[in-house]
């Protein structure tokens, strides 16, 4: 993990100890997009209501977003939702 991710690791614990999540993964599964192309997406969430995928990112490439709106198309059955820290606090993006 990198610090972002890392410093999002902790934030995610603190979530599942005050009980809004049940638990979490870090990079536990590979989507296959296409022949060749695959998505790592950064930590599996797990909500009473759904499974979340969450890519944490300090920027952007273009092909990042890409994949992830591939893959939000392709696996519509999560919830994939962009992380980012601005001004200390964490923003989330979800794609559809």
């Amino acid at each position: 993990m990198n610090k972002t991710e890392q410093a999002y690791a902790a934030r995610l614990d603190l979530l599942k100890q005050a009980g809004e999540i049940i638990d979490w993964q870090f990079e536990p599964l590979k989507l296959k997009l296409a022949p060749s192309t695959f998505y790592t997406p950064d930590f599996l969430v797990i909500t009473e209501e759904c499974m979340e995928l969450h890519e944490v990112k300090g920027f952007w490439e273009d092909d990042a977003r890409v994949k992830i709106k591939v893959a939000a198309q392709l696996f519509p059955w999560f919830r994939i939702v962009a992380v980012k820290k601005a001004k200390g606090a964490w923003e989330y993006e979800a794609f559809l």
